[in-house]
């Protein structure tokens, strides 16, 4: 396990000192605000006009994705405590995170995997929208690397946990 957080940092470390992503750069401010569409509010307004508009499947589209984030927001609030893993700006002191982090913890992304939760939920009802979706979540996961308020396992096991529970949540409802 030691041997997977030392890879993990190294990584980390390696993505913050890219050139590119240097804090003066446009890429971290692009990020930034690809990272607000995660924050949650992105969500609400989009379930709620497919609900409207689409009388085929917005309904239980809707009702999947608010199953699966009761389900999903516990459990990733668990890990969180269980786990207790510093932010990478609380323990590599000398790389700054670029946005105020969340909540204390990093370990998972909560954006990461509320992105690719709705990622999952939306290919299912959504196929043709599936490439678009991914590729949106990815780049949340991926805004998280870039504003340094997440380590690269947070990401990964963020995205397995947002998938994971979707696909409960499409199990019983979809």
């Amino acid at each position: 396990m030691r041997r997977l957080a030392i890879l993990d940092e190294r990584v980390f470390q390696w993505i913050a000192t890219l050139p590119s992503i240097q804090p003066e750069k446009r890429i971290p401010k692009l990020f930034f605000y690809i990272s607000k569409t995660g924050d949650g509010y992105f969500y609400a307004p989009i379930a709620f006009l497919l609900y409207y508009l689409d009388t085929e499947h917005g309904s239980v589209f809707v009702f999947t994705a608010i199953m699966a984030y009761v389900l999903e927001i516990p459990i990733y609030l668990a890990m969180k405590h269980v786990f207790k893993r510093p932010r990478p700006c609380d323990y590599l002191h000398h790389l700054n995170a670029l946005i105020i982090p969340s909540d204390k913890f990093s370990l998972p992304s909560g954006h990461t995997a509320a992105a690719f939760l709705m990622a999952t939920v939306v290919s299912q009802f959504y196929p043709s929208l599936t490439a678009v979706a991914f590729i949106w979540a990815s780049l949340i996961g991926a805004s998280r690397l870039v504003l340094r308020v997440h380590f690269p396992l947070d990401v990964i096991i963020g995205a397995t946990l947002g998938v994971f529970i979707a696909q409960v949540s499409i199990s019983i409802l979809g």
